[in-house]
C-alpha cells in the first residue's frame, strides 16, 4: 500500500477569533493588525510619548479606550495597568513607562466554530484518509486530540483508522494558530526539531508559526522528514513588511532543506499554506532556488475535480481558481520519482453558486457550514 500524505488548513477546529469570522470588512485587516501592532508595542522595554500615541491609536481601533472588553478584543491586565481611563475627560492616557511597569497583554475574543462545519473538517480528514496529515491553524495540542477522540469518531472513524501520534509545537501566533502533524498506526514520529525561535537579522521570528521538522519512519522501514509550514499571509494588503516576512521565511525553509539533504535525508517533504503563488519571487528561494518538485506539477496528479472557467483547477483556496494556489506539497526528488497518485479534497470548501464547481457533503448548504476556506492536498507515494 502507497504512503499518503496530505495537507489541510482547517481554519481552527473548535474555536476562532471572532474577527476571522467577522461580516465586517475590516475585521479581517484593521482589527488583526492594530491586535499584533499593540502587542509588539507593549512588549517594548520603554514606552517612549510617540510609542503611546500609537498605543493609543490601536486601542482605539479594537474599541478598547474606555474599556479592557471590545467586541474583538480584550485586554488581559493581571498586575498594575497599562492605560487611565479618566471619567471627567475625554483623553485617556498611557500610564505605565515600560514593559516592567504592569504585567498583561491584547488578546482576540474568540468564539466557537460552528458545528456544522466541524463536523464537514472532520469529514474531509476522513475522506482524506492520510497516514500522514500536516495540519495548519490548530488551535493546539491538546484540542488536536480532542478533535480525534470527539469529531472523527462522531463521523466514523475507526479505530484502525485513527492517528495514533498528535503533535504539534506551541508557535509565535499569538492568535492560537499553529501547524501540527498527525500520523497513523505504523508511522512513529521517531525525532521533532523545532524552530519557532529562529531568528531574522531585524531580532523577530522568522516562521509566523514554526518550520518544525517531524522525522517519521514507515512501515517499511523508510524514513521521512515532513515540514509543515504556515508562511506569513496577505492580510492588510500584502504590505511590504508581508512580502519580505514571506521571503525570509521561504529562504530559510529553503537553507532547512538544503542542510537535511546534505545530512543524507533523501526523503524530505515541505507543504502546507505558503501564502503565496508558486511563481511569485517571494517563494522563489523554494521553487528556484531548490531541487523540490511541486506535486501538483507532477503528471500524477491527477485527481483535481473543477468545473471552472479556465484553468488546471489547481487552486487549494476559495474557488480554486489556478491563482488561489496557496497549499502546496513539494517532493525532494527521491519522493517525486516514488509519486503514484496526488489530488485536491474540495467537498468541504463552498463551491460557488453558478455554477457549482465540485461536489460537496450533501450538509453543505451554505457558506458558513464549509470547512475552510481551503482545500485540502494530497499524495501518494510508493513507500
Amino acid at each position: 500500500m502507497p504512503t499518503r500524505i496530505a495537507a489541510f488548513n482547517v481554519e481552527n477546529l473548535f474555536a476562532r477569533a471572532k474577527a476571522l469570522n467577522a461580516d465586517r470588512p475590516d475585521a479581517h485587516t484593521d482589527i488583526l493588525e492594530a491586535h499584533a501592532a499593540l502587542n509588539r508595542l507593549i512588549d517594548r522595554v520603554t514606552y517612549t510619548d510617540p510609542v503611546k500615541a500609537e498605543m493609543l491609536r490601536h486601542l482605539g481601533t479594537l474599541g478598547l479606550l474606555w474599556s479592557d472588553t471590545a467586541e474583538f478584543a480584550r485586554l488581559r491586565r493581571i498586575r498594575w495597568k497599562l492605560i487611565h481611563r479618566p471619567r471627567n475627560s475625554s483623553t485617556p492616557e498611557i500610564v505605565a513607562s515600560g514593559r516592567a511597569d504592569w504585567i498583561g497583554w491584547c488578546e482576540l475574543v474568540v468564539e466557537p466554530v460552528n458545528a456544522l462545519a466541524m463536523q464537514h473538517t472532520a469529514l474531509v480528514i476522513k475522506e482524506v484518509a492520510a497516514d500522514i496529515l500536516a495540519i495548519v491553524e490548530a488551535e493546539s495540542r491538546p484540542v488536536l486530540t480532542a478533535f480525534q477522540e470527539q469529531m472523527l469518531g462522531a463521523v466514523g472513524v475507526t479505530r484502525e483508522e485513527a492517528y495514533r501520534r498528535v503533535m504539534l509545537i506551541d508557535g509565535n501566533d499569538r492568535r492560537g494558530i499553529d501547524v501540527g502533524l498527525a500520523t497513523r498506526s505504523g508511522y512513529p514520529i521517531s525525532a521533532i526539531r523545532s524552530h519557532v525561535d529562529d531568528r531574522g537579522p531585524n531580532g523577530e521570528p522568522i516562521f509566523s508559526r514554526d518550520c518544525p521538522e517531524y522525522t517519521v519512519s514507515t512501515p517499511s522501514g523508510e524514513t521521512l522528514v515532513v515540514l509543515p509550514n504556515h508562511f506569513k499571509s496577505k492580510f492588510s494588503g500584502n504590505s511590504c513588511a508581508s512580502r519580505d516576512k514571506r521571503r525570509l521565511q521561504a529562504r530559510t525553509a529553503a537553507g532547512i532543506y538544503r542542510r537535511l539533504c546534505s545530512e543524507g535525508h533523501e526523503n524530505v517533504v515541505v507543504l502546507g499554506d505558503l501564502n503565496d503563488t508558486a511563481d511569485s519571487e517571494e517563494l522563489a528561494p523554494l521553487f528556484c532556488d531548490t531541487d523540490l518538485v511541486d506535486a501538483a506539477l507532477h503528471p500524477a496528479f491527477t485527481e483535481v475535480e473543477f468545473r471552472g472557467r479556465s484553468g488546471r483547477g489547481l487552486g487549494t483556496f476559495g474557488l480554486g481558481n489556478d491563482s488561489d494556489r496557496i497549499d502546496y506539497i513539494l517532493l525532494s526528488p527521491a519522493l517525486s520519482r516514488r509519486m503514484v497518485r496526488g489530488g485536491i479534497c474540495r467537498k468541504g470548501a463552498w463551491p460557488g453558486a453558478r455554477p457549482k464547481r465540485w461536489t460537496v457533503f450533501p450538509t453543505l448548504t451554505e457558506t458558513v457550514h464549509a470547512a475552510s476556506d481551503h482545500h485540502a492536498i494530497w499524495v501518494d507515494l510508493d513507500l
